[in-house]
């Protein structure tokens, strides 16, 4: 057995106009779990891809040495062989097959030609039981949540033989408990020898599972940490983090700001939204919620409290049916049956979901700004595009978004430099309202900032901004008021001077009375 069951040497990978990583060194103990962090756009996503093949060799400079012997992978089934399995942020399930089809997919348990289903659904519950999925091998893949789904990926990879498991930002999506859930099956894997890698923006989970941590900036390795540290000087292991991603000390994960707020500008008053589907569910049950002038208001409740559902169902009714209730702007009552007359009335809304229902990402940064208003850069029926290019340049530089040209692709861009173009869109709409869904996962620390940044200078010119957030910290650190919320109902509202994670959890799980 080696100490270091990886070795990555020097690593240097270019792409057309730009160099991702440059003399990268990497190593790997064996039977450890080894985080590398790092802003987006670092390279860290692009060192795992050489490592597993999907960037194959003779595209990059430098070596790869596994289990001490020099490693050449064409492919990623190169990898595999060897017992490297990487799992993409981006899960690579087929939603329509099976469990047990989406596990042995491309790895068929066969006898003659012939695909044993007895022995496919079988081992596949061997698999499960090992994840903790207690799921039929049957079942759809798209009958289970993204937490259910993330499992299935693991026991796909397990399925294989892996001796290096390769996790690319594995709870970004996920929920406290599920998290939690992950970890421990991270950790039990490293107790069974599995060695892990782990990409994450999560700093606390950093801190709290990796044995080691490799820190890339810009490109480059800055120094590997070894988290074994006294209890004592474990606090200061996430400002250390921080200092290596970005460069720099970050004194307030949350800017300060002092709020001026001024008079009401929205009030949604005993808001009922039934279920799309499912006749007699009800997602939003009575809610009720105002927001004012220069203020930034919180929505804090667990996954499927209803949050997303309260937020797209008022703009303009983008969710839900049998919709009753009301909405005022400035006092007057108004309608807002459509997302266009949402957007009328002033209303903005950044989704959860970026990629799905935010971005158009085969589209470039131009595009995708004015989208959402277009008539103001038309000319009867034409577009001008030379009026394109410097809306989408003033958004470049105002929201310091890292591209060089806004004919860039969107599908290109790190997930930070993603979310600022969504912000460009919904700003270049002048909306006095911005509901902003999740606005930071995904996000690495450094850019987190930047759009905690954003909000307080669009509180500061005035907006109501509400913000959706499954990170209780983020909450805290940026609302001046906080509604919670429980099976679709407001269960408290708090202001943010008195509120702490303890109150809001409470809160937050309070049952129907």
């Amino acid at each position: 057995m080696h100490d270091d069951i990886l070795e990555m040497r020097s690593i240097t990978k270019r792409f057309p106009g730009v160099t991702a990583l440059k003399d990268v060194s990497l190593r790997v103990r064996e039977g450890e779990i080894h985080a590398i962090c790092g802003e987006n756009g670092a390279g860290k996503s692009t060192l795992m891809k050489v490592l597993s093949g999907v960037e194959p060799a003779g595209t990059y400079e430098g070596e790869i040495h596994f289990r001490g012997r020099p490693m050449s992978f064409a492919t990623v089934n190169d990898s595999e062989a060897e017992g490297i399995v990487i799992i993409h942020q981006e899960l690579a399930l087929v939603p329509y097959l099976s469990v047990a089809e989406n596990i042995f997919l491309g790895n068929e348990r066969s006898r003659a030609g012939i695909i044993s289903w007895h022995e496919t659904n079988a081992r596949a519950a061997e698999l499960l039981a090992r994840v903790g999925l207690d799921e039929n091998p049957v079942t759809p893949v798209d009958h289970l949540g993204v937490g259910k789904q993330q499992l299935v990926e693991i026991a796909k990879a397990l399925s294989k033989d892996v001796s290096l498991l390769i996790l690319d930002e594995p709870t970004a999506a996920l929920n406290d408990d599920d998290s939690e859930h992950l970890l421990g099956l991270i950790r039990g894997l490293r107790d069974e020898g599995v060695t892990c890698i782990i990409i994450s923006h999560k700093l606390g989970e950093i801190v709290e599972v990796a044995d080691s941590t490799t820190i890339i900036r810009d490109g480059s390795t800055i120094e590997t940490i070894d988290m074994h540290v006294p209890e004592p000087e474990r606090p200061a292991l996430i400002p250390r983090l921080i200092r290596g991603m970005v460069g720099r000390d970050i004194e307030h994960l949350y800017p300060e700001r002092d709020a001026e707020i001024g008079e009401e500008i929205l009030r949604i008053e005993d808001w009922h939204v039934g279920h799309p589907t499912q006749q007699d569910r009800v997602v939003v049950d009575g809610a009720s919620l105002h927001v004012r002038a220069g203020e930034v208001v919180g929505i804090a409740g667990l996954m499927g409290a209803g949050r997303t559902e309260l937020a797209r169902s008022v703009f303009g009714r983008s969710y839900g049916r049998d919709i009753t209730g009301t909405v005022s702007m400035h006092g007057k009552p108004v309608q807002l049956r459509s997302v266009a007359e949402a957007i009328a009335h002033g209303l903005a809304y950044v989704s959860e979901d970026r990629k799905q229902y935010g971005l158009n990402l085969i589209q470039d940064i131009r595009t995708n700004v004015t989208a959402a208003a277009l008539r103001k850069v038309t000319t009867g029926p034409w577009i001008d595009g030379n009026e394109e290019i410097a809306v989408a340049e003033r958004y470049r530089s105002s929201l310091n978004i890292k591209t060089p040209t806004v004919m860039s692709l969107v599908g290109k861009l790190s997930g930070g430099n993603q979310q600022k173009v969504v912000l460009s869109k919904w700003l270049f709409t002048e909306p006095e309202v911005l509901i902003l869904d999740e606005p930071t996962r995904g996000v690495d620390v450094g850019a987190k900032f930047e759009i905690y940044s954003i909000i307080n200078e669009l509180a500061e010119a005035g907006k109501a901004i509400i913000v959706i957030s499954s990170e209780l910290p983020e909450v805290m650190g940026l609302a001046d008021r906080i509604y919670t919320l429980s099976v679709g109902r407001i269960t408290g509202e708090v202001p943010a001077r008195d509120a702490t994670q303890e109150r809001l959890m409470e809160l937050m799980t309070r049952e129907r009375e």
